[in-house]
């Protein structure tokens, strides 16, 4: 599985993050080679996730979340 790239706003700024798929769901977020955290994403609820060793902030970390359902484009059920 390739790694990818995503940028997410925050505090008013465009962020970049470094994203490798470790299959599952199951996602690692660094920026350039130093690792933030994992994070889980649920494929039947879109809107659900969960972070492993991540400092990030709830915002930010469901900008990450929507911005790599964006890139495997995943559906979202409205």
């Amino acid at each position: 599985m390739e790694q990818f790239r995503i940028e997410v706003a925050y505090n008013g700024r465009g962020r970049f993050f470094n994203i490798k798929p470790l299959g599952n769901a199951r996602y690692q977020i660094y920026i350039e080679e130093e690792t933030i955290g994992t994070i889980q994403l649920d494929e039947k609820d879109h809107a659900r996730c969960e972070s492993q060793g991540c400092e990030l902030d709830m915002p930010l970390l469901n900008s990450i979340r929507d911005q790599i359902q964006f890139h495997e484009k995943w559906k979202h059920s409205d």
